[in-house]
């Protein structure tokens, strides 16, 4: 019998159609199973993600933007059949960022990086004038004697990195030789400025920012450069009445070298500014009431406001939109929980964790009923450690929770038994320090220390959405998890040993208390 032709292309789009190997899943569990198909095949991060970033933008403590974010997200909360509300725990003044363009006018003609500080000052309208450079070193007289000239002027505040390009790339290219002198150049001039910033008695956090305004300058310019291509970091302002701009590392060592070469460069700036009655500061809260034991808590953790540099995609918009995701995954899959399930989203964690620190202190009662907290706040990328902060008896638990999720997910994490308590550096030490079993969903970098973390680049095209969906799926596995518990897990805390600097004892950190208001914040 003749064999029916069969084309190779018709082989190929058979094999495309037939059904690929079903997920694999260690334990029989159908929740689990039910929260990787919302997880991973009915994801909205992508969505939440894209409004967050694109249409709401950064969300700095006490804007308008921070106060739109937060309407948004209790109506998603409200939308998924869960409660959202407001917790209130004071004031900030109330900032709004308008446009900022600064055009070199001489000695050629040049549009610039620019942005405005949080929380500066405007101009009225454009304003043009002469920039000046703030020497490389000087003594405390040499400081007056230049002060005594700024009038009127933009004022460049401390010395131009002498090369822009990312060390990796001078590593790459460079003879190890000139890679040296650069390095000792660059240390060099760095050590002169800091040194005589001292000498002077100015604050090495504002350099001498006030004493410039107080000499008469139209506005300070200034660069934090992270060592990666075209990308600054941006923070807020110490002028009151006068603008600061921060500029790229390229355009800030233009005008620093035309200034210091005697060419006369002229700026033309206008930058808008809007400022309004203090604003309250507060907490988003969602909430999924326990079934069971609805007087024990899991907490969802991450930071919602944002600095203003960029859009906060990945500081922290990962982080919210993983609890937000998570929240919404366990309203689909485990909608009658038999704890208590509070999504955290804080306010002014950039500020010092001031929101977390809030409801540690305005909570007890839900503080002293915390069975766990799961906290992310460092990128985009998969969540590779967690570390017990401490808690002796965390290990035990976090071995047989990720036994029963899928490998997909857990060969990347490793986990630091028993870990010591976190001081700081995110919401989650604000529980930790109050004895809460707090944990740090820890993940991998994406490069986020130069190129996202607290800059301009922090934008929604960095997010990696695999990795995002990834971490929202595996939070809602460990919530549920740890919400399907017996007993509350234990808090029982590690002895610290020494400190190897000070042969001193350590102690278990001690909670600070919040600012309430942006004064102490703006005064320090």
């Amino acid at each position: 019998m003749r064999r029916p032709f069969f084309p190779f292309w018709a082989a190929a789009l058979l094999f495309l159609c037939l059904p690929l190997g079903a997920q694999e899943f260690p334990v029989d569990d159908p929740v689990i199973q039910a929260i990787w198909e919302e997880g991973m095949e009915n994801s909205q991060a992508y969505d939440l993600s894209q409004v967050l970033a694109d249409s709401i933008g950064p969300r700095l403590t006490g804007s308008p933007a921070y106060e739109a974010g937060a309407d948004w997200v209790i109506g998603k909360f409200r939308q998924w059949g869960l409660e959202g509300r407001r917790e209130e725990y004071g004031t900030w003044p109330s900032w709004d960022r308008g446009i900022t363009h600064a055009d070199l006018l001489e000695p050629r003609v040049r549009s610039l990086d620019a942005m405005m500080l949080a929380w500066s000052p405007g101009t009225d309208g454009p304003v043009t004038a002469e920039v000046v450079a703030f020497p490389q070193e000087f003594t405390p007289q040499e400081m007056e004697d230049f002060l005594a000239t700024v009038d009127g002027k933009f004022v460049l505040m401390g010395p131009a990195e002498i090369t822009c390009r990312p060390d990796e790339n001078w590593e790459e290219y460079a003879t190890e030789e000139s890679f040296q002198r650069m390095r000792e150049r660059r240390d060099a001039i760095r050590d002169g400025w800091r040194s005589s910033l001292r000498e002077a008695g100015v604050s090495s956090r504002s350099g001498p920012a006030d004493r410039i305004e107080e000499a008469g300058a139209l506005g300070i310019l200034t660069s934090s450069w992270p060592n990666g291509w075209g990308v600054r970091r941006v923070f807020s302002a110490s002028t009151e009445a006068i603008p600061t701009l921060s500029l790229g590392c390229e355009d800030y060592g233009l005008l620093y070298r035309l200034a210091v070469n005697d060419q006369s460069p002229l700026l033309r700036v206008e930058a808008e500014a809007e400022w309004g009655d203090p604003a309250p500061t507060f907490n988003v809260i969602g909430e999924m009431r326990g079934t069971e034991k609805p007087d024990e808590y899991i907490v969802l953790s991450a930071h919602f406001d944002t600095w203003d540099g960029g859009s906060g995609a990945t500081d922290n918009n990962s982080g919210t939109v993983n609890m937000m995701e998570t929240l919404r995954i366990l309203s689909e899959v485990y909608p009658n929980p038999k704890r208590t399930i509070i999504a955290g989203l804080w306010d002014s964690e950039e500020q010092g964790l001031n929101g977390s620190r809030a409801f540690v202190a305005d909570n007890p009662e839900i503080v002293e009923n915390i069975h766990a907290v799961f906290n992310q706040d460092n990128g985009t990328g998969r969540v590779v450690r967690i570390s017990m902060q401490g808690f002796t008896g965390a290990g035990a638990y976090f071995g047989k929770w990720l036994s029963a999720v899928p490998g997909e997910i857990t060969r990347h994490i490793d986990l630091t038994i028993p870990g010591n308590p976190g001081r700081g550096g995110s919401d989650y030490a604000s529980f930790v320090c109050a004895g809460v079993p707090a944990f740090s969903l820890s993940s991998l970098s994406w490069a986020y220390g130069p190129y996202t973390w607290h800059t301009d680049m922090d934008t929604f095209d960095k997010l990696v959405m695999d990795d995002v969906k990834n971490n929202a799926t595996l939070t809602a596995m460990l919530v549920y998890l740890a919400s399907e518990e017996v007993e509350m897990l234990p808090r029982d805390q590690r002895a610290l040993g020494m400190n190897p600097r000070t042969g001193e004892p350590m102690s278990w950190p001690q909670c600070r208390q919040p600012a309430r208001t942006g004064e102490g914040y703006f005064n320090r």
